[in-house]
């Protein structure tokens, strides 16, 4: 039995009634102040991690101004606070012991926009992906470009200055604000632009913070300007934190506030609203592709290429490009980066051109490949050959592959992670490949593998070595090699943080700018905060002010991961190897992940938030000398056992603490969909690991009803079967209903299929036809039999779904054989019924290896049944054989390639792809498209996240709200406008949702097959 966990760390008591002296008040937004919430961001896509005492989500300008407002009075004065956004820094931007105020939940509104004037204004939490989705229709785009940029918040980039591929023409994010409105810790709002010297000194004068801060500003730029000349390094990748160089221009007699702010990672003031200047997309864009015959060829090569007038110039080394090979993403860049007869891949050079005329963009494109191909002949350069992508959706996917490259990197194999702390480096382009070949003399002396990607353009590489941060000795070499790279940087004439801000590698920010110039950016920090309190130990302090900024050496990740034993890191990796990358933050509704973090907005229900949890669960366990391992028999019953868990679970009904039940309501939220287990980049299995879980937390409190009904629903279906109408009679009463959610926590339960799948079939050959009797065929015989295995779900609540799929098998010249019904396991391993899953998948696997000896093709219907045989399956290690059960489409793509050429035309239809199909076998879309062109059908694949119904997950009454909400966040927008009968779904539990909330059942896609192949005929 697992320990109770009620020693977990508290707030403070100031920071307690802040949060409730706010609620009086009026506060609009959410408040998170369990230990779950504040975990969820204690962690961003750095090494560091580091409590806060409190998160608080505001939901407008007032109540930012209200907290604000709250912190100057006197009873709180020792209260501090730290924006954040989309938690995609690097550097530990947004980690604070204080109060994060994040204002990505609700603060993402585009408030207004003028295509006249080319300009938009958003609020802070709004995602550079969905201001451009919005933007594209009206044929314009916020143009810095980011890996982050579907998760990254606009509040975040303007706080670190991001910036990324194309900044040679686009520059940085602060090249493109055209002004803010930002509240200062004082609760005073001030609104910046573009002034005139003159206005800017009349905006000094006065008695308000503002004032003085337009004065200590303007004074420090206007008397250090030739020294801020001299000192600031002339990059595309200024220095940010505090932008000095930019904000005055001596010559224009011009003044922007709105550039300290850039860049300030939310040390001076909270940044609510900001207005962008938005560009007309181009209307043509095309990249070529160059492969080299070792990396430092590709870094040669990069001014050559800027010489072109590209766009941008971006690089991969072949340690990114062969994580990528293994990866889901791979498949949709093989044909675009092909290998190169007789030669070793070492590194690629990405060079996009783009603009609005496209004779123009193909004759640069041209000429380049002229240029390329003449160094391809000659061996000159490195190059061993290259690809044009002349389409959009082709550069498109390329770069797609690129920005997951950072999460990539954390999928590498072995203890030693690669780790972003040196990682974006900015130095001359003129002298990258110099600099890049000591930098790695440096790495290489350490006997370190690493992998690189970057902006050859801009001088910026990302770099990250491989560390196991569990080691103490590792965290010192972190710490080693961040002096060395500091040091060869500035020799170099470069900057440490070319791209992702300063954070706690503020550190270094007084060596880099030196003693007068690093004064001024304390007098700065000073007037607009002037006790330090907005993000403390970033960037600066104030002038009079001891507090040491945070050290390099601050607490990691690793630090509390080394405080979990080695064998039970290794044996829940599924939840310790998250690297924080945040990709389960996207914000796109149609995308599969993470379907539970898109309906709350809530980072304690994203697999990142599940894997911190798990870790601080474990770590939690460990400090109690729990060894999770050391449980032999979960699933053992006495009365000693029984009497104490029901204890237990009487004291956690009366509020009795215990962090395993944080845990367990972030799981509780989870579909177990499997998208994580193949988006994700570090392969994150929230299903895995929530099972595992799941099994632990029940070996002390109870387990509901509804769960056991669920482990037990496939033996008890065919029972159920035996009277299908007084099944069905009892479910449709309204008393049923509600003693159903009252009792047992269940809602909508389906009907079973009458009549059933037995008495459609009854004297079929498929029913008749045994395993003895196939045995006993010669293999010529059985040449033309294929064996169609069941699941639980199309059998007993969808059987006119298997008879079709064994009429299209007929009529297709084969013969099907039912094979009688086997439970799977997989509702068992869900609910976390491991040792019963292990009994059930042992008999099934025991019986479909029987059936793989006579070499038959086996199909099922549902993507969730059938792919657990592949996936959850493998927990039985040898034991598995090696059956293997095939999806419709599998086997059909060999079945039906006899059919040439269509007789007919079949008009158009819309496939919905079950979320765990599609992700996990990323091509089954294409090869159902395929199959219906072989009929003269057109079948366009919806882009779609989840349906939210998820096996049983729709049907608990806790998750029916949440589970109406996912629906209609991308199913009920896209089924809106297209006619039922044409839409198509290939998961039960899909086609399920679909009529409980769109009031009729669509077609499997086999189904419509057999319509096809029955007029073909």
């Amino acid at each position: 039995m697992i320990p109770q966990l009620n020693h977990t760390p508290g707030q403070t008591d100031v920071t307690r009634n802040f949060l409730q002296h706010l609620v009086t008040q009026g506060f609009a937004g959410d408040i998170g102040q369990h230990y779950a919430d504040r975990l969820s961001m204690a962690t961003d896509n750095s090494i560091y991690q580091n409590l806060p005492d409190a998160i608080l989500f505001p939901k407008s300008l007032a109540d930012i101004v209200m907290i604000t407002q709250l912190a100057a009075t006197d009873e709180y004065r020792d209260l501090t606070f730290t924006p954040r956004g989309g938690g995609t820094g690097t550097n530990g931007q947004s980690l604070t012991h204080g109060v994060v105020v994040d204002l990505s939940r609700h603060m993402n509104n585009i408030l207004e926009f003028n295509a006249e004037e080319g300009w938009v204004r958003v609020e802070a939490g709004v995602v550079k992906d969905q201001l451009n989705a919005w933007l594209k229709p009206h044929g314009f785009f916020f143009a810095p470009e980011l890996s982050t940029s579907n998760r990254a918040t606009i509040g975040g980039m303007v706080s670190t200055d991001a910036s990324g591929q194309g900044s040679l023409v686009y520059g940085k994010t602060s090249d493109h604000v055209l002004g803010a409105c930002a509240v200062l810790l004082s609760g005073e709002v001030i609104h910046t632009c573009p002034l005139t010297t003159e206005q800017a000194l009349t905006r000094s004068q006065g008695v308000t913070q503002e004032a003085a801060i337009y004065g200590e500003v303007l004074i420090s730029c206007q008397d250090n300007y030739a020294l801020i000349e001299e000192k600031f390094p002339k990059l595309n990748r200024f220095l940010t934190g505090y932008d000095l160089r930019h904000v005055f221009s001596q010559e224009e007699q011009r003044f922007d506030l709105t550039r300290i702010l850039c860049g300030a990672e939310g040390s001076l003031a909270f940044i609510a609203e900001v207005k962008l200047n938005v560009l007309p997309l181009p209307k043509v864009r095309q990249l070529i592709n160059i492969k080299y015959d070792s990396f430092d060829s590709a870094l040669r090569n990069a001014p050559f290429l800027v010489e072109a007038k590209a766009l941008s110039v971006e690089t991969i080394d072949s340690t990114v490009l062969n994580l990528a090979r293994e990866d889901i993403v791979w498949h949709s860049v093989s044909e675009l980066i092909t290998d190169v007869e007789g030669h070793t891949m070492q590194g690629i050079n990405l060079v996009e051109f783009a603009g609005n005329d496209l004779s123009q963009v193909e004759q640069q494109v041209s000429a380049l490949c002229h240029q390329l191909e003449e160094l391809r002949a000659s061996g000159q350069a490195g190059v061993i050959g290259y690809q044009c992508c002349r389409e959009l959706e082709q550069v498109e996917r390329i770069y797609a592959m690129r920005k997951k490259a950072v999460g990539l990197l954390g999928n590498a194999k072995g203890r030693a992670k690669p780790i972003p702390f040196v990682e974006d480096t900015a130095v001359p382009p003129e002298h990258l490949a110099d600099y890049i070949t000591q930098f790695r003399a440096i790495l290489d002396s350490h006997k370190l593998s690493y992998g690189m990607f970057g902006h050859v353009d801009a001088g910026v590489l990302h770099v990250r070595p491989a560390l196991d941060m569990t080691l103490p000795e590792h965290h010192q070499l972190m710490l080693t090699l961040s002096d060395q790279i500091a040091e060869l940087t500035r020799a170099y004439g470069g900057l440490l943080w070319g791209e992702h801000g300063k954070g706690y590698r503020s550190a270094y920010s007084a060596d880099f700018f030196g003693p007068e110039l690093y004064h001024q950016l304390r007098r700065i920090k000073t007037a607009f905060d002037p006790d330090n309190r907005l993000n403390p130990g970033k960037i600066c302090q104030p002038l009079d002010n001891t507090s040491p900024l945070l050290p390099i050496d601050s607490p990691t990740r690793g630090s509390f991961d080394r405080q979990i034993p080695v064998v039970v890191r290794e044996s829940w990796r599924g939840a310790v190897d998250c690297n924080g990358n945040g990709l389960c933050f996207n914000f796109d509704a149609n995308s599969p992940m993470c379907p539970s973090m898109k309906v709350t907005r809530d980072r304690v229900h994203s697999p990142k938030g599940r894997a911190t949890l798990v870790r601080e669960w474990l770590r939690l366990l460990s400090e109690q000398n729990f060894n999770p391992q050391s449980l032999d028999d979960t699933s053992s019953l006495s009365l000693r056992s029984l009497s104490q868990k029901v204890k237990n679970s009487w004291r956690a009904r009366q509020g009795e603490y215990d962090f395993s039940h944080e845990v367990k309501e972030s799981m509780n939220g989870c579909l177990a969909c499997k998208a994580c287990a193949t988006q994700c980049p570090i392969k994150i299995d929230v299903p895995e690991f929530r099972a595992r879980f799941l099994e632990l937390y029940h070996t002390r409190y109870l387990r509901p009803v509804s769960d056991h009904i669920v482990a037990n629903i496939e033996p008890l279906l065919p029972v159920m079967a035996k009277a299908p109408k007084l099944v069905n009679y009892l479910l449709s009463q309204p008393w049923v209903n509600q003693l159903s959610r009252r009792s047992v926590g269940m809602v909508d339960l389906p009907p079973l299929s009458y009549p059933t799948l037995q008495r459609q079939l009854s004297g079929h050959p498929a029913m008749t036809t045994t395993l003895e009797d196939l045995q006993a065929m010669t293999d010529a015989e059985r040449e033309h039999y294929v064996v169609v295995v069941q699941d639980p779900f199309t059998s007993f609540y969808e059987a006119t779904l298997v008879h079709d799929l064994i009429q299209l098998i007929s009529l297709l010249g084969y013969r099907p054989v039912l094979l009688p019904f086997v439970p799977n396991g997989k509702p068992q391993q869900v609910k976390g019924f491991l040792k019963q899953f292990a009994r059930t998948a042992r008999k099934s696997a025991e019986i479909l290896n029987r059936v793989a000896t006579l070499n038959l093709p086996m199909v099922g219907t549902d993507p969730a049944l059938v792919l657990c045989y592949r996936d959850e399956y493998k927990m039985l290690g040898n034991e598995r054989g090696s059956f293997n059960v095939q999806l419709a489409h599998e086997w059909l793509a060999t079945a039906v390639l006899s059919l040439q050429e269509p007789t007919q035309a079949n008009g158009e239809w819309y496939l919905f792809a079950h979320c765990t199909e599609v992700t996990a076998l990323p091509s089954s879309t294409q090869q159902w498209k395929t199959l219906f062109s072989q009929f003269g059908a057109t079948l366009h694949t919806i882009n779609a996240g989840c349906c939210g119904m998820a096996g049983t997950y729709g049907h608990e009454a806790r998750n029916l709200d949440n589970s109406r909400k996912i629906f209609g966040l991308s199913w009920e927008l896209q089924l809106a406008n297209k006619p039922l009968e044409r839409c198509l779904a290939t998961g039960f539990s899909c086609r399920s949702q679909v009529k409980r909330f769109g009031g009729e059942k669509i077609k499997h896609p086999l189904q419509a097959l057999l319509q096809m192949v029955r007029e073909h005929q």
